[in-house]
């Protein structure tokens, strides 16, 4: 069976060794992190390993997989070619949604097969993530060797692979942060806005949990234009404009946000889609 060493023992790392593990897909060699500690809980969780926290100490493995913070990749990718550079070529992989495998090239460099792998799921608690990740899309972008390497990997612990256009993975996690991220910003916005107005807070919690169970459903059914409703949508600009000044007297940078996503509800009514000629 080939081996999978993984550096970075955080969430990531320790929910997808914990699942290959579970399905018999890799052995796990080392576990390493510049916390020892983290490292070796991450062995327990993942049911096997060895917990290292120096690069410079691990074996030789077939794949390598880099679950680290995005800022720290590079820097791992270097030290990780200066001490493998005398070694046979493996596979190297790593999990970053907005960075592409250009942030891999020192091992590149040294005849290694790399790519990224960004699994579409919140990974707050591995725990509940290896219980979640059945069915969960990740998307592939790099050499084609790691992309098949990796893609049959995840398809063995349930995972949806897709592959992701290179030039494109900003493009893409852009939008998947535009679908995750961005809603809790609009739902503060909307609580803010309501406790201005004087709405008494269980009130502001009921309306809230409503819409927003209401409006995730119409999208799922309907699809966003179908489910689209409001002012704009409708075309009452008298009715926008008020709402605009409204908020621009509560906030400027919350008017600037309420009248370019105005401009893009007139496009999706209008045409089916939010980009403009």
């Amino acid at each position: 069976m080939a081996t999978l060493n993984i550096i970075g023992a955080g969430r990531v790392g320790a929910t997808l060794g914990n699942l290959i593990v579970a399905n018999r897909v890799l052995d796990i060699g080392d576990v390493c992190d510049s916390d020892i500690a983290h490292a070796r809980d991450a062995v327990d969780f993942i049911g096997a390993g060895r917990a290292l926290d120096d690069i410079a100490a691990m074996q030789a493995a077939d794949i390598w997989l880099l679950s680290v913070p995005d800022m720290r990749i590079a820097d791992v990718a270097h030290a990780l070619a200066r001490h493998r550079k005398d070694g046979a070529p493996s596979i190297a992989v790593h999990c970053s949604g907005a960075l592409d495998t250009d942030t891999l090239a020192p091992l590149r460099a040294i005849g290694w097969s790399v790519a990224s792998a960004h699994p579409m799921l919140s990974f707050a608690n591995p725990g509940t993530a290896v219980f979640q990740f059945e069915g969960t899309p990740v998307g592939l972008e790099g050499d084609r060797a790691a992309r098949a390497a990796w893609s049959e990997i995840l398809a063995a612990i349930g995972a949806r692979c897709f592959d992701i256009e290179q030039g494109s993975k900003a493009l893409y996690h852009a939008a998947a942060v535009v679908a995750s991220n961005f809603l809790p910003i609009l739902a503060a916005m909307s609580v803010e806005m309501w406790q201005a107005a004087g709405i008494p807070q269980p009130l502001i919690e009921d309306m809230m949990h409503t819409l927003s169970r209401n409006a995730a459903a119409n999208i799922v059914a309907l699809g966003p234009k179908d489910a689209l409703t409001g002012p704009a949508a409708r075309g009452d600009r008298a009715v926008v404009e008020a709402q605009s000044q409204a908020i621009g007297a509560w906030d400027a940078v919350s008017r600037d946000a309420y009248d370019a996503l105005s401009t893009l509800a007139t496009r999706l009514a209008l045409t089916g889609k939010v980009r403009g000629a």
